[in-house]
C-alpha cells in the first residue's frame, strides 16, 4: 500500500507565507499582532469578571491610597 504524506495546517500555512511579497508578510505580521492583542485583551476581561484579578485591584488601590503606587 502506498501513503502520501499531506501536509498539516501549519505548513500548509508556512509554505504560503514564504510565497509572499515583502508587502503581504508585513501586513500578517501586524493582523497577527492585533490578534494576539485581541486575544490578550479578551483574557483578561475573562479574568476580571470571573474576579481572578480582585485581589491584585485591591492591592494596587491601597497602595495608591497609601501614596506608594504610581499613576499611569
Amino acid at each position: 500500500m502506498c501513503y502520501k504524506y499531506h501536509m498539516g495546517k501549519i505548513e500548509q500555512i508556512e509554505k504560503a507565507i514564504e510565497e509572499l511579497s515583502v508587502q503581504e508578510r508585513t501586513r500578517l505580521s501586524e493582523w497577527l499582532q492585533e490578534l494576539q492583542e485581541r486575544a490578550f485583551d479578551d483574557a483578561i476581561e475573562r479574568d476580571l469578571k470571573a474576579g481572578r484579578l480582585d485581589k491584585l485591584i485591591a492591592e494596587a488601590r491601597a497602595e495608591m491610597e497609601a501614596g506608594e503606587g504610581e499613576e499611569f
